[in-house]
């Protein structure tokens, strides 16, 4: 059985965000498994959570949260998997916030940040990760990135044909 990825949100208002998770994941064939959980509200939960991720046989975790954003941060202290955080954009700093709590990590505890509301490019990193150990993700995430070649390519092509008549 392949690797599966856990998605942790500190809310389930986060949901809307991280479904670009989901389906990228769900589009390379990773089971995906979803929860909310707070760094805050629930600490005993996420730690929990995470010191049994890999026994559970996830291989990355990616956690979403906003303004206060430790979530990702308490699961990467808790596992030695890697952890992936997305900065949610809040109402009151733009995400600024979360990006910071995310991003600044101490020494040992390293998380993986994506952009604010970046959840596509999470799945994407994640997949890249489990990729490591599974050529046929691999090959899944080479066509991926050649699609993208071909359609700069082909949108470039329909400029030039534009700008040049």
């Amino acid at each position: 059985m392949s690797k599966k990825v856990a998605i942790l949100m500190g809310s389930d208002s986060d949901l809307p965000i991280v479904k670009g998770a989901i389906q990228t994941l769900e589009d390379f064939d990773i089971p995906v498994e979803v929860h909310v959980m707070s760094a805050h509200r629930t600490p005993q939960l996420a730690c929990d959570f995470s010191s049994s991720a890999r026994e559970k046989g996830f291989g990355a975790i990616i956690c979403a949260a906003g303004k206060a954003a430790h979530l990702a941060g308490i699961i990467a202290a808790h596992t030695t998997l890697p952890v992936i955080g997305i900065p949610v954009k809040s109402s009151t700093l733009d995400g600024l916030d979360a990006l910071l709590a995310t991003v600044q990590m101490p020494k040992g505890i390293p998380v993986a940040t994506v952009a604010i509301d970046g959840a596509d490019n999470a799945g994407i990193l994640a997949a890249q990760m489990l990729a490591i150990a599974d050529d046929e993700l691999s090959a899944k995430l080479a066509k991926m990135k050649q699609a993208m070649v071909d359609e700069v390519v082909a949108k470039d092509e329909k400029l030039q044909a534009e700008l040049n008549k």
